[in-house]
């Protein structure tokens, strides 16, 4: 066997009658075995030796001998106030089991069983950034601990102060004070918007405790949700991430860190090939703002959002589904101030593409404080570009609305009503407004009844919700959506955008097909 190919069996037989017929084919693969020999055309697998990549680095051991004394190990332990795994039973007085009991429980708390306060010890992972002391990890890794300890992997140990955190991506920063004459080896950070799929990156952490432990593996996926937050957008990786590798860096090949490794996907608890990091250019934003501030200051605009469905896009004209759909504007706020108005589709927010309604919050809270942007949205069918200041979001404000539960359904007035679109619809009075509670500020059409199995029931639309806008045309009446849908049939359009309020006021959008 050479380099992957057979000559024996590659070596064809001459015939019976002595032929020379077969010289030809002989020296083809004579000389193509020349070639693999000298590194020619063909790898071990057959492949053109510029696919040899796909073996993956032959060692990473220079890399990893240049980062590796910048990983640390984070120790952590916290007092867990004590506490009963039996309560002291409340008896009657006099009963014939009082004595008993009380000298029981007595006897144990003596012997400090139960109220004894326990210290909690927990291991994680980090990495130096600053050579003065700076170290970044999980906040999950550190949060509610009493002592934080970075153990480096020179043996060295050194008690580490929290600078500040950021629980919406679960990232924290710490600060240690190196001992004199012994500075401390730091990374740099590398761009993650570069990586692609299939990249390969190594893992540094403390997986069970095993520190200083090294894996490697390729970028499987980028931009993944996982449902930890409202910023989610991780990096996927087969690189082994386990317990313990939390808040540790995930490296190129060139030793720059382009992650955070941060959760992991196991049923047993061990790794099966799916971890997530934090990417750099997410992460680096906001432990400059950790180690300024203390804490993270994120972007604000001031809009409730929703997704573009395909219906939607149909009745907007917008070819495909794309962008976040406005629906509603905080009043005063940065879009309100910067003509953002309800039913705007954002496309493209400071330069950056708004793909869909997950990108729009990254982008945004990603955007400095302060900062005078472009906004271009899809108004009536038209694009426009506006500008407004981003301002600062107040944490305990939610990143959107949860539309409240349908009101139940009243007794049926004794009003003018149509039937348009699955619904019962009628002008709205103050009958009407009392029977459903709508607030007084509230203008449309209201929805009296929903055809059950309509389309309009599947989309959620419920008695007492308005009807405010039929495709950015506002409504009084009936008549008003009747002769919105006759137009859009005449002019081609398979959908109706609506825009809806229930009785409180809380805005949002759906399509109804206009047939």
């Amino acid at each position: 066997m050479t380099n992957g190919f057979d000559a024996a069996a590659g070596t064809p037989r001459r015939d019976r009658s002595g032929s020379r017929r077969a010289r030809p084919l002989r020296r083809q693969l004579a000389a193509l075995l020349l070639a693999c020999l000298v590194g020619g055309t063909l790898g071990l697998a057959g492949h053109p030796a510029g696919a040899a990549a796909v073996k993956g680095p032959d060692s990473v051991a220079d890399t990893a001998a240049n980062v590796m004394d910048a990983v640390v190990n984070i120790s952590t332990s916290q007092t867990v106030a004590p506490s009963r795994s039996v309560p002291t039973p409340e008896l009657p007085p006099g009963s014939p089991f009082e004595e008993f009991f009380e000298e029981f429980f007595k006897r144990r708390q003596q012997q400090g069983d139960d109220n004894a306060p326990r210290r909690v010890s927990s291991l994680g992972s980090g990495f130096v950034i600053d050579a003065s002391g700076f170290i970044v990890t999980n906040n999950h890794v550190i949060a509610d601990a009493d002592e934080i300890y970075a153990n480096f992997a020179d043996g060295s140990k050194l008690k580490a102060e929290l600078v500040g955190r950021d629980t919406k991506i679960d990232l924290a920063l710490l600060k240690v004070t190196p001992e004199e004459g012994k500075p401390l080896k730091a990374v740099k950070f590398g761009n993650s918007d570069v990586l692609r799929v299939g990249d390969w990156v190594m893992a540094i952490g403390n997986p069970f405790g095993l520190g200083g432990t090294l894996t490697v593996g390729v970028i499987s996926a980028r931009n993944r949700d996982i449902n930890s937050g409202p910023y989610d957008n991780f990096l996927q990786t087969d690189a082994a991430i386990n317990r313990g590798n939390s808040g540790g860096p995930l490296f190129n090949m060139d030793g720059d860190v382009i992650g955070i490794n941060t959760a992991i996907i196991s049923p047993s608890g061990g790794s099966i090939g799916i971890g997530f990091a934090v990417p750099s250019n997410t992460a680096i934003p906001i432990i400059a703002q950790l180690k300024e501030f203390g804490e993270a200051r994120r972007g604000w605009i001031g809009v409730r959002i929703q997704q573009v469905t395909p219906e939607i896009a149909e009745s907007l004209g917008l070819g495909r589904a794309r962008g976040a759909l406005v629906g509603a504007v905080t009043e005063d706020g940065p879009a309100a101030k910067g003509g953002i108005k309800a039913g705007d589709v954002i496309v493209s927010f400071d330069g950056k593409e708004v793909k869909d309604t997950r990108s729009l919050p990254i982008i945004v809270a990603d955007t400095p404080v302060d900062k005078e942007v472009e906004v271009v949205v899809i108004r009536k069918g038209a694009e426009q570009k506006l500008k407004l200041a981003v301002g600062r979001l107040n944490e305990a404000e939610t990143a959107a609305a949860t539309p409240d539960a349908p009101p139940a359904k009243p007794e049926a007035p004794k009003v003018a009503t149509q039937k348009l679109l699955g619904l019962e619809l009628a002008e709205l009075t103050p009958e009407l407004r009392t029977r459903f509670k709508i607030k007084d500020e509230l203008k449309g059409v209201v929805v009296i009844s929903v055809e059950a199995g309509s389309v309009a029931a599947e989309r959620g639309i419920a008695p007492g919700n308005l009807i405010v806008e039929v495709n950015q045309e506002a409504t009084a009446t009936p008549k008003d959506i009747e002769n919105r849908l006759a137009t859009l049939k005449k002019d081609g359009r398979r959908s109706a955008l609506l825009m809806i309020t229930d009785p409180e006021g809380q805005v949002r959008f759906t399509a109804l097909p206009v047939d």
